[in-house]
């Protein structure tokens, strides 16, 4: 029973999940996304309330657009058989994450090139931590 419901899903659990898989979660976000960051620039002017919506799109379109290359890269450079689908969405977030990070803090003209590098690799060292733990978890 469990063959058969393995070979009708042709996914195999041991593997990283298709990139296909993440296409219309992307799509949706980077349509989302991109879509109001155009709205926002032609037809906002720059108040608080479009600067805090321009962080939300900018968020959704750097996410969506992060999700299927952060999927991809799974795929093409295996680290391990098994890359769970909620480790490339985190990786995706984080990607999103940065990006607003790095344009809240130019808003300020506080961010350098070796400010961003130092957060790239904070967020990278995070994330390798946390994929740390998921792996030394005991799963009977």
């Amino acid at each position: 029973m469990a063959e058969m419901i393995q070979s009708q899903t042709n996914m195999n659990p041991r593997q990283t999940p298709s990139i296909r898989m993440f296409i219309p979660i992307a799509l949706l976000f980077g349509i989302v996304g991109w879509a109001g960051l155009v709205y926002l620039f032609i037809e906002t002017t720059p108040y608080v309330g479009p600067r805090w919506l321009f962080f939300l799109f900018w968020f959704f379109a750097l996410t969506g657009s992060a999700l299927p290359i952060v999927a991809f890269l799974h795929r093409r450079f295996p680290a391990s058989k098994l890359v769970p689908l909620e480790v490339i969405t985190r990786q995706a977030v984080w990607v999103g994450f940065y990006g607003c990070i790095l344009a809240w803090l130019q808003i300020g003209r506080v961010v350098t090139f070796s400010l961003a590098l130092f957060l790239a690799a904070g967020f990278v060292l995070i994330e390798w931590f946390i994929r740390l733990r998921e792996k030394s978890e005991w799963k009977p």
